[in-house]
């Protein structure tokens, strides 16, 4: 579903295991106002939404570009209630775009963004993207772990980072659940929405993206550490608790 051409911000709406009513549709539609209004002066803003139900957790996922010149701006959240997690992704994308918006304004920084010298989530071997797709279809985790090991360290780094900026995050860390925990539940996140992720997004900057809704999946939900310890004995790795 999109919303008039007239519109500067042209939002498409998609959904996979799941339908969103009408009545839903409108009121996502008139929560985007205030986005709206942030991205007017940009001469492109595309947003585009993606909802699926996870048979897993029983909840919706919603995974959210904001795509605009030069850069593309991504949120995701669960909910039991779809429209729960939409609207928290549109308020973490309007913080980000905030973020975008005063580096556009500050010309070092910018010029370190076009020089690409800015922190990127970057692999320390590249994995092979025909491995990886042909992991996620045959359904082997273990294989798309050790296939994506190159990035096992960068997220952990980026991991550290987040927490440390979180004092809900970071006083659970060594009691509720550890970094490692964060950093498969990433991983586990990708595996399971790897056919969902945006299309052209680099896929550092994809899982990247995802250590937000992971850690507050963990701080909502602990009982997702089950399915932690699970991804574990897939990889035949035992479980381990590190400390803070």
């Amino acid at each position: 579903m999109a919303n008039d051409q007239s519109e500067k911000l042209q939002v498409k709406i998609d959904t996979h295991h799941c339908r969103l009513s009408s009545q839903e549709m409108t009121k996502f539609q008139d929560g985007l106002a205030a986005l709206r209004r942030m991205t007017e002066n940009f001469p492109v803003a595309d947003l585009h939404v993606l909802v699926s139900f996870r048979t897993r957790n029983n909840e919706y996922s919603v995974k959210t570009s904001l795509i605009l010149p030069g850069a593309t701006l991504v949120a995701s959240d669960h909910d039991v209630m779809s429209l729960a997690a939409a609207e928290r992704c549109v308020d973490n994308l309007m913080r980000k775009l905030k973020d975008y918006k005063d580096r556009l304004g500050n010309v070092p920084e910018r010029q370190k963004a076009e020089k690409g010298t800015r922190r990127e989530l970057q692999p320390t071997a590249d994995p092979d993207p025909a491995a990886i797709e042909s992991a996620v279809q045959t359904g082997d985790y273990a294989a798309f772990r050790e296939i994506t090991q190159g990035y096992e360290e960068p997220v952990r780094q980026h991991v550290g980072r987040w927490v440390g900026r979180d004092p809900a995050a970071d006083a659970a860390i060594g009691t509720r659940f550890t970094i490692a925990d964060v950093v498969e539940e990433v991983f586990l996140t990708a595996f399971e929405t790897f056919d969902d992720r945006p299309q052209g997004l680099r896929f550092g900057d994809w899982v990247d993206s995802l250590i937000d809704p992971a850690v507050k999946e963990l701080l909502r939900h602990p009982e997702e550490l089950e399915s932690i310890s699970l991804a574990r004995t897939l990889q035949g790795v035992a479980p381990t608790r590190e400390e803070k």
